[in-house]
């Protein structure tokens, strides 16, 4: 074929610039060349498919069915490319490269300071990390986007290898003034008569919630849908309803008193933490490293995370009697 054999990186680099930016200004500024330059590059490719690989719309440039078809194994090829030079430093005794790795948004909160702890023992390391809800995570891993994927199962449709590095505690909470914090007996049944605060669907939280209420065999009333842990947040700190959310989320507002856990049986859950691979994609030595570290570190510096200390709960009469207070002076 005339494009596998006259085609050269230089070529494919340039058009997947263009191709991913849908401008040739920018892939030029992006690649330090001049815009004839990257025009030029462009031209011979095209030469060397047998066909247009870009065309021009009213918002500029973007990719023709064959160049976006060309585009997708590009970003590969150059992709694998960068990966062998840095297993080859890897090889001559330089441990550095970058580290892809994907997590569903609740463990965003959890994950940098992984990270940190990570890049202290290998500073020539690059992170590349996505955040994403479980399915935009699973489409990045289905799609070689990412190396490793950080969520709580794994997906049942991709055929995944998967290692449980830490326990993932999530629980119903509320605003300390909600009726339900002075409920004695609270159970899920009085849960389900209240407006409960939930994640989008595709979200891991939304999906534990759901199977919860589904496994007592109860309905699920859902107040709002959002797509933000910290809107859910602040709307349980307003006392519009209780929120099901995982407890790395709101480290900083159970130490401030804003939001506390519901006095119920089971609350909170516990789940896990995965960090899991394709099975049929081999791994580079930086994402085999932070596995490894994941699994000897990850429970002990994430239990560390969630064992500050928490502003303990008022009586209504001691909030009374702190109000009576601040009156008087």
């Amino acid at each position: 074929m005339p494009l596998t054999k006259n085609a050269t990186f230089r070529q494919l680099a340039t058009f997947h610039a263009v191709a991913r930016l849908n401008s040739v200004s920018l892939a030029a500024d992006e690649l330090h060349l001049t815009q004839p330059a990257v025009s030029i590059q462009i031209g011979i490719l095209e030469e060397s498919a047998g066909t247009p690989l870009l065309m021009r719309t009213g918002r500029g440039i973007r990719p023709t069915a064959a160049g976006e078809l060309l585009a997708k194994y590009a970003g590969r090829i150059l992709e694998l490319w960068r990966e062998a030079g840095e297993e080859m430093a890897t090889l001559q005794g330089v441990f550095s490269g970058t580290l892809r790795v994907g997590a569903v948004t609740t463990a965003e909160y959890l994950l940098p300071p992984l990270l940190v702890a990570f890049a202290s023992d290998n500073p020539k390391i690059k992170f590349n990390l996505q955040v994403g809800n479980r399915d935009e995570i699973v489409r990045m891993l289905a799609g070689h986007e990412i190396d490793l994927a950080i969520m709580g199962r794994p997906p049942s449709e991709l055929k995944t290898t998967s290692l449980v590095f830490a326990k993932h505690p999530m629980g119903f909470l509320a605003a300390p003034n909600h009726p339900l914090m002075s409920q004695k007996g609270l159970t899920l049944a009085d849960l389900g008569k209240e407006r409960i605060l939930v994640r989008e669907r595709g979200s891991g939280t939304r999906t534990t919630v759901e199977r919860i209420f589904k496994d007592a065999d109860m309905q699920l009333r859902i107040g709002s849908e959002m797509s933000s842990n910290e809107a859910i947040k602040q709307m349980c700190a307003a006392g519009f309803g209780v929120a099901f959310l995982s407890l790395h989320t709101c480290v900083l507002e159970r130490q401030g008193g804003v939001l506390q856990l519901l006095p119920m049986p089971g609350n909170p859950i516990e789940r896990d933490w995965c960090v899991m691979h394709l099975n049929s994609q081999q791994l580079p030595q930086v994402a085999l490293a932070f596995k490894d570290f994941l699994r000897e570190h990850g429970q002990e510096r994430i239990s560390a995370q969630l064992a500050m200390p928490l502003v303990q709960p008022q009586s209504a009469a001691a909030r009374q009697a702190r109000k009576t207070s601040s009156a008087g002076s």
